[in-house]
């Protein structure tokens, strides 16, 4: 097994999967009197994966639903922390995989990052890379951090939280939940309403079988799904992101990931892939 802080193999040096210092305040943002945590993206994987012993990455309309269906086909998926496709096809011949497309360009029967297009595989790759600049890049930051590395959504939600639950110690254990967000043209965050319901059903779960307490940022996620709870696909094809891909002719992507509990897999990232617990 790769020891914490290593670069993984083919990944490029550009790519930073260490922890950054957030300061002298780094104590408060790390949500440490919680067995619960929740945050956003890079800056809150370093804030509060580090002292966690298993951090949950979650990207609805993306990555992590897209996970849930290969991880369902049978095929192990090798995150790729950049969207170069020249590095990622090499990345994928050293591993003997195959490499996504990235979800406009798939066609013809070929894997991408769309969930849709690992569904309708009719020949299935033993091992898939899927090149992500965001979540890809998030779960080799937290394999870096030493924490185990699990991917929910909402197709996988309450099966993550029983994992976690059966495995671990609610009263001494700790969880932190990372909503992956989009980006913004400039690269700014784009906090993605999807992935703080995705985030909230995992929480609000974990928190029904005892663990406590929850931090004030995970208590406002969980509550986030609730106001959502039973409409779930309705407010997933009104959101911005779900408007985007229903706009762009992937609207069956916005239907798999509303897909509620549809998935009893739980992915577990060990030795740079994904495979299920």
């Amino acid at each position: 097994m790769i020891s914490p802080g290593a670069r993984l193999p083919g990944v490029p040096s550009s790519v930073a999967v260490g922890v950054s210092d957030t300061g002298p305040m780094r104590h408060v943002y790390g949500q440490a009197e919680a067995q619960v945590r929740f945050d956003w993206a890079t800056t809150g994987v370093d804030a509060v994966a580090a002292g966690s012993d298993v951090t949950v990455i979650v990207d609805v309309l993306s990555f992590t639903t897209t996970l849930t269906v290969a991880l369902d086909a049978g095929i192990t998926v090798l995150p790729y922390p950049s969207a170069n496709p020249a590095l990622a096809r090499e990345y994928a011949r050293q591993h003997d995989a195959v490499v996504a497309a990235a979800r406009s360009q798939g066609s013809g029967g070929q894997p991408s990052l769309s969930p849709s297009s690992i569904r309708g595989l009719s020949s299935r790759p033993a091992r898939l890379v899927l090149p992500s600049p965001n979540c890809s890049a998030l779960a080799h930051r937290i394999h870096a951090t030493g924490a185990l590395c699990l991917g929910g959504c909402l197709r996988n939600a309450t099966a993550v939280a029983g994992w976690l639950t059966r495995h671990l110690e609610p009263e001494r254990d700790t969880v932190a939940v990372i909503a992956a967000g989009e980006r913004w043209a400039d690269g700014g965050l784009r906090p993605a309403v999807e992935d703080l319901w995705g985030a909230g059903m995992v929480i609000g779960a974990l928190g029904a079988a005892g663990w406590w307490p929850l931090s004030p940022e995970a208590e406002a996620a969980a509550a986030a799904y609730a106001a959502v709870r039973g409409v779930v696909r309705d407010r997933l094809i009104a959101s911005a992101s779900g408007r985007e891909l229903i706009e762009a002719g992937f609207r069956s992507d916005v239907d798999i990931a509303a897909e509620i509990d549809h998935s009893s897999v739980v992915p577990r990232l060990v030795d740079h892939a994904f495979t299920p617990a």
